[in-house]
């Protein structure tokens, strides 16, 4: 018997009886969709397989790319043929149990949610961001990667909106930098880009992967990846957010600084073109 919201049925239904829902034991991925064409689908898929390995998830042989992204195209197409928008592809492990699993079969959930934007688009508003210190991120593998434990992002989300702000930075056990609420983060400073190595903690999120390509293949930007001190970010000349959905989001105020966001303007016109490539 179950008592949902004062509600009582015998039926257990899905959405309840999966250990996603009762045990955080999933992973997932947020992808942005132009035209129902998956950005940097590979980077996603190999991200969901590593999960899925780290998590002792068993991968079928059914789980190719070319499945997995012609169920999502599928799922699209019954909003719109030309689907644009995000997707979240969620994996959670099947079957029943307490803590200890009786199967490491795989289940897959698919979630669309279509929109009009088919590009990254800079804020044209003022962005302020602080640090939250009252939890911190775990400098280990389970940190990098995307799993339905969010807490830390769900409370942390919270306390910006309490206190107006737009989005939070995410210490590590070592008090150092590790992201932001709902992504990886850049700093900018003399023309050196600068982003935490992933033994901070942080995700080991899509768009960072392909913001270091370009940054590598680029010559005017140098590149670092290096544990970044909370005292860095004051001096630094601009902060960005990047995530798969939004590209990159220039921060425009941290501590009553304000900030430029020149290059972040340049790197949203480079990943834009990319786009027009799908």
């Amino acid at each position: 018997m179950i008592n949902y919201n004062g509600n009582f049925t015998d039926k257990f239904s899905i959405q309840f009886n999966n250990r996603g829902f009762l045990f955080g034991d999933s992973v997932f991925e947020t992808i942005k969709v132009v035209n129902n064409n998956l950005l940097f689908w590979e980077e996603h898929y190999l991200r969901l397989m590593s999960s899925m390995r780290i998590l002792r998830i068993r991968i079928p042989n059914l789980y190719t790319p070319e499945f997995l992204e012609n169920e999502i195209k599928k799922t699209n197409s019954n909003f719109n043929k030309s689907f644009s928008g995000r997707v979240r592809l969620t994996i959670f492990r099947d079957g029943k149990g307490l803590y200890l699993p009786e199967s490491n079969e795989p289940v897959f959930l698919i979630n669309s949610k279509e929109t009009k934007e088919t590009s990254f688009n800079i804020n044209s508003g003022n962005y302020k961001v602080d640090i939250y210190k009252e939890y911190f991120v775990q400098s280990n593998l389970l940190s990098n990667i995307k799993s339905n434990n969010r807490l830390i992002n769900v409370l942390g989300s919270i306390y910006a909106k309490e206190n107006e702000l737009d989005n939070c930075i995410i210490l590590n056990d070592q008090k150092n930098v590790a992201e932001f609420l709902n992504g990886n983060i850049f700093i900018v400073k003399d023309k050196k880009v600068t982003t935490p190595p992933v033994s901070s903690g942080c995700l080991d999120g899509v768009m960072r992967k392909k913001i270091i390509e370009s940054l590598k293949q680029s010559q005017i930007l140098s590149f670092e990846e290096k544990n970044i001190s909370p005292f860095e970010l004051i001096s630094s000349d601009e902060i960005w957010i990047s995530n798969s959905i939004s590209g990159i989001i220039p921060v425009t105020e941290y501590r009553k600084k304000r900030f430029s966001k020149m290059f972040a303007q340049t790197m949203v016109e480079y990943f834009n073109k990319k786009i027009m490539e799908f």
